[in-house]
């Protein structure tokens, strides 16, 4: 027994900006064993605490990879993945169902910078290897892809890039898929990312971003979080470590709630086409079957008017306030979190450049912890009246 000691299953908070040393030779030894690459210490809060290495351990255990680098958001993760794998002159190619800010960050950042992006459709698979060209240095997947879901030929596309006669990074937003649905890692990726905002902070109360990464990559994309200036603090660390202890179990009732209230639309004559991945009638659902581990609680479907064709944007607003009328689902952005959302979408991006959307505006939806008849009784009552 040891008596006086006082123990708690979860890590203490520690805020750092200033780390003070014993002596110059402390301070010299520690920056030695830091750059031999011991995660244990550290000069400066930006570069690590006690608190963001216990997330550390919990969060490669989880994903997959050699190491990771903190973000203050999802998107902070995107772009430090992003300025590790390119530079000016290089070309990217990046899936054309790329998440929307992700999309914004290549037209108005890196563009400008010298990087020359080109959007890919998300179904090439293989096909991928006839626009890799020598400058090629990154191809971003996404999987499924924002708001139309495609999913991708991972495997095929992780195979092109290797059989290119020069090094090229593959780096995948798992966003979706974290933790446990999809285990990038595994499929050959270079470097994976995953807003913790969503699953693993699973309470709508936080921000905060990761950036995986594989063998070489790892100081890659260490480097460019530092110079960019990335990093989490004390108690948003805590909240994700917290997070975790449930996420795998929220994750999979979020999954079994979206995929019964999918199948139900898919039943519905004010239902068009249900976009998720586990239901057999998803153009990409045997790739789902053969690469993924289960599904999230994100997806979305086709609005049809009255006369059963797609709908207008006014129809989908009314729509979605009268979903919002029943009390179950919350209109906003992110998703993740224990409460059910809904979102409606205008078609006006997603593989504009090579593969038009060609059908009508899409609600999506983020199925949380309320009980499903609840949350299926609010979307009978926002399909049913008026007509």
């Amino acid at each position: 027994m040891n008596r006086g000691r006082f123990r708690t299953p979860a890590p203490e908070i520690r805020r750092a900006s200033t780390v003070l040393f014993d002596s110059v030779a402390d301070l010299r030894d520690t920056l030695e064993a830091m750059h031999a690459g011991d995660r244990t210490m550290s000069v400066y809060g930006l570069l690590g605490t006690p608190t963001t290495l216990a997330l550390e351990k919990i969060l490669l255990a989880g994903e997959g990879g050699d190491g990771v680098a903190f973000s203050p958001t999802g998107m902070s993760a995107i772009t430090t993945a992003f300025f590790a794998a390119a530079k000016s002159g290089d070309h990217v190619l990046v899936t054309d169902s790329v998440y929307s800010p992700a999309r914004r960050l290549c037209e108005q950042l890196l563009r400008p910078l010298g990087i020359d992006v080109e959007f890919y459709d998300p179904l090439i698979g293989e096909g991928i290897a006839s626009l890799i060209r020598p400058a090629t240095s990154l191809i971003w997947l996404e999987s499924p892809g924002t708001h139309t879901f495609e999913i991708q030929d991972v495997p095929a596309i992780v195979a092109a890039a290797r059989a290119a006669d020069h090094a090229i990074v593959t780096a995948f937003d798992n966003t979706w898929g974290s933790p446990g649905v999809f285990l990038p890692f595994e499929h050959g990726i270079d470097i994976s990312v995953v807003a913790l905002t969503k699953y693993w902070g699973g309470h709508s109360d936080l921000l905060m971003g990761a950036t995986f990464a594989a063998g070489d990559l790892v100081p890659r994309v260490r480097a460019a979080s530092e110079l960019l200036g990335m990093s989490a603090n004390g108690e948003d660390a805590f909240l994700v470590v917290r997070g975790s202890r449930t996420a795998a179990m929220r994750i999979r009732a979020s999954e079994a709630g979206a995929l019964d209230l999918a199948r139900r639309l898919e039943d519905h004559p004010r239902a068009g086409r249900v976009l998720h991945p586990a239901l057999p009638s998803h153009p990409g659902h045997a790739l789902w079957k053969r690469d993924f581990h289960g599904s999230s609680g994100l997806f979305a479907f086709e609005l049809l008017g009255p006369d059963g064709a797609p709908a207008d944007a006014e129809l989908v607003e009314a729509f979605t306030d009268r979903l919002l009328a029943g009390g179950h689902f919350g209109l906003g952005y992110s998703w993740g979190g224990y409460e059910s959302l809904v979102m409606p979408h205008s078609m006006s991006r997603s593989a504009r450049d090579v593969r038009p959307w060609m059908g009508g505006e899409l609600i999506r939806l983020h199925i949380g912890m309320e009980p499903v008849d609840e949350l299926w009784a609010d979307l009978e009552a926002a399909f049913a009246a008026p007509k």
